[in-house]
């Protein structure tokens, strides 16, 4: 453990929900991934396509740690971990927000063009991605972090007032 705690730059006992919550976030995104290739198949191959993707997925990740713990600037590790939450928290938010407030407007696929219903379902998904990535990077502590990757973000959209 103090291996583990010392690769990760992890000081306090708390710093350890982050590294926790992450694995459990990966395995349950890899069930979930296992589940739609495989279908109802049988449990057994859920499974064994769950761990299968955990394991790709996991080095995958690490490989990604490295290459942006020295291109983000994050006092310690463990912040790298607690960055990948927000930003999967944020995602999955954005799409089920907008899913009943596009449904609230009146749009559906049936009275709509479907190429035109998702350009719209994603413009409304990444109006609020924008929002709710500094709010729960605010929540995670990692508010400054992400004001500035906001502000990236939105001067690359063309609002040119955003620069750094």
């Amino acid at each position: 453990m103090q291996k583990f705690k010392t690769r990760w730059e992890i000081k306090e006992s708390w710093q350890l929900v982050f590294p926790v919550l992450g694995v459990l976030i990966l395995v349950y995104c890899c069930y979930k991934l296992a589940k739609l290739v495989v279908g109802d198949f049988s449990l057994v191959a859920i499974v064994l396509a769950t761990i299968l993707l955990y394991f790709i997925l996991l080095k995958f990740i690490l490989f990604l740690f490295k290459k942006l713990e020295h291109k983000w600037n994050v006092n310690f590790k463990w912040e790298l971990i607690r960055i990948f939450i927000v930003f999967t928290v944020t995602g999955s938010s954005s799409v089920l927000i907008g899913k009943p407030i596009i449904h609230f407007i009146g749009i559906t696929k049936e009275n709509l063009n479907p190429f035109v219903y998702w350009i719209l379902y994603s413009i409304i998904a990444l109006v609020f991605y924008q929002i709710l990535l500094v709010s729960f990077g605010w929540l995670f502590g990692q508010f400054q972090f992400f004001w500035n990757f906001e502000k990236k973000i939105l001067y690359r959209l063309g609002f040119k007032s955003f620069k750094n």
